[in-house]
């Protein structure tokens, strides 16, 4: 054997003896090397976790910026929430407003959220191995959003804007912190520069954390300063509303106020963002099976005889003794004024009304010209309609569910026929013709509620449209059904106020309430849920007195 495999040999007996390789000589209990950087690699996953999450959101804060400023329902995350909505069952859109009610849309918007962004710390942790792997990622999730902004009824060119500046945006800064973190404390020996350090980095995290919150801030600010109405002076109208009597809001505390203020108007729509529409530009177009077709302006309906009307609205999907009633006064042109301007045909027997986002809504055409007071809608409660509840204009038809008859936003009604065509919930099972059931509610006192034993109050709400109420009944314990006093009337189509003096006794009781119409019609114990043409039976409640 020669030197040189002599020394070969001793290097592999020393390499073979080695402690490290063996475990011989180490300390009991030492942990290997591969276990002692486990952690080191979790950190660095999460790490690149956390960048796929800052990227996302610095993308998706500037592109809601860039929408707020063209289109704000073709921000990434709206547009996607409002695809979600459109292909949600039908009984899980019930089950969303009974369990969350208004915040059906926040939650919506919030787990598509945390869906966005648990891929795209995906994204960032394949970025580690390869960025090309994570910026894919990232582009796939903007390009679901944007097959979303672009796949609505209506689109237009710039639609697209928002999603492309978002896809950019995220990539970018993906790139960047990526960079920043694989490159901190290396030194080029060619150039003689060091690249930068754990400060830069942390810095560059916490200046895309601001680019992203700064963006989205700025286009909530953006989008709520353009949803501002503006000054809009409503004429006086040519048939207004007799004066308002006072309500029992003062007598019986805790009913319902007799007018629902603006604000407490309960919206129920599937819209994520409100359609910010120029009342200069917006024009609403009837075509159709009429005669000729019509164009008017914002402009041509003001200066048309307007009426002012007492009117009660209800949604489909309000269960026995839900929320979703309210009472406002409306002012507007009779539907009937502007179908005559058209000529109807004959052939027709449905109004196909469209929003300016290509939202159908189908009203019967017998019961929105049978002498009640339908109209399309330019005030509520004295002032321009609000962008929630449809400005510029937006049909109300008194004695039918809002979802054949309240269209808001409208810009078009189409005179056609069920055969020929269908409306949006009509396609989801819904029915064509929803007349609002004779409803009542207990206000006060609350369900499970603990009450004071002695003499109080029974009181709540009830609505017989188109006809009226005639009289209110509440039960106590399953008794005699006992009469209400009835409070003061705005018109058979608005909502009555009603009480009950009641000696409450200790103990558990059981409250019930039924309500008649003018003509003797009462309310129907048969119990239905709000599918697919509104809930039906009598509300029952259970109350501890002590």
């Amino acid at each position: 054997m020669c030197a040189t495999d002599s020394g070969v040999r001793a290097a592999q007996l020393r390499s073979l003896s080695s402690p490290r390789d063996r475990g011989v000589g180490s300390r009991p209990g030492a942990i290997p090397d591969g276990r002692r950087d486990e952690p080191l690699r979790v950190l660095t996953k999460l790490r690149y976790a956390l960048f796929g999450v800052l990227s996302a959101l610095a993308g998706m804060g500037v592109g809601h910026l860039v929408a707020a400023v063209t289109q704000p329902e073709s921000s990434p995350v709206l547009a996607v929430g409002e695809t979600v909505i459109d292909h949600t069952p039908t009984p899980v859109k019930n089950w969303a407003i009974a369990h969350f009610g208004t915040h059906d849309k926040t939650i919506l918007v919030g787990s598509v959220l945390i869906g966005v962004l648990v891929l795209a710390g995906v994204a960032g942790a394949l970025a580690h191995r390869a960025f090309r792997y994570g910026a894919g990622v990232l582009v796939l999730l903007v390009g679901v959003a944007l097959y979303a902004a672009l796949s609505r009824p209506v689109v237009h060119p710039v639609d697209a804007l928002p999603g492309i500046v978002t896809a950019v945006v995220g990539v970018a800064t993906l790139w960047l912190l990526v960079h920043l973190d694989q490159h901190r404390g290396t030194t080029d020996t060619r150039a003689g520069s060091t690249a930068p350090s754990r400060r830069a980095v942390l810095l560059g995290i916490g200046g895309v954390a601001v680019v992203a919150a700064a963006g989205g801030y700025a286009g909530r600010v953006i989008a709520h300063s353009r949803a501002a109405i503006g000054n809009v002076t409503l004429p006086r109208p040519k048939s207004p509303a007799k004066a308002f009597p006072a309500g029992l809001d003062r007598k019986v505390p805790g009913i319902t106020p007799f007018r629902t203020t603006v604000d407490d108007f309960y919206r129920v729509d599937t819209r994520l963002s409100l359609p910010i529409v120029d009342a200069g530009s917006w024009e609403l177009v009837i075509d159709g099976d009429v005669a000729r077709s019509q164009s008017f302006s914002f402009d041509d309906l003001l200066a048309m005889p307007l009426i002012e009307r007492d009117i009660t609205l209800t949604c489909v999907s309000n269960e026995i003794g839900g929320p979703y009633v309210g009472g406002a006064r409306w002012l507007g042109v009779p539907l009937r004024t502007l179908l005559d301007k058209a000529g109807v045909g004959r052939s027709s027997d449905q109004i196909l009304s469209t929003d300016v986002d290509g939202m159908t809504i189908s009203t019967p055409l017998a019961l929105a010209t049978d002498g009640r007071d339908a109209m399309i809608a330019v005030g509520m409660n004295g002032e321009p309609l609000p962008r929630a509840h449809g400005f510029p204009a937006r049909m109300v038809v008194p004695g039918l569910y809002g979802f054949i008859s309240a269209c808001k936003w409208i810009n078009r009604m189409t005179l056609t026929t069920y055969a020929d065509h269908s409306a949006y919930w009509t396609d989801r099972g819904w029915a064509e013709d929803a007349p609002i059931k004779i409803e009542s509610r207990i206000d006060t006192p609350q369900g499970l509620q603990h009450v004071k034993a002695g003499r109080t109050f029974i009181g709540g709400i009830a609505w017989a449209q188109p006809i009226g109420v005639g009289t209110v009944e509440v039960q106590v314990d399953g008794g005699r059904w006992q009469k209400a006093t009835l409070g003061p009337s705005a018109g058979h189509d608005y909502w009555r106020q009603w009480y009950l003096e009641w000696d409450a006794r200790p103990g558990q009781h059981q409250l019930a309430c039924r309500a008649t119409d003018r003509e003797g019609h009462v309310q129907t114990t048969a119990r239905t849920s709000p599918f697919p043409n509104g809930a039906s039976g009598v509300q029952k409640i259970q109350v501890s007195v002590t």
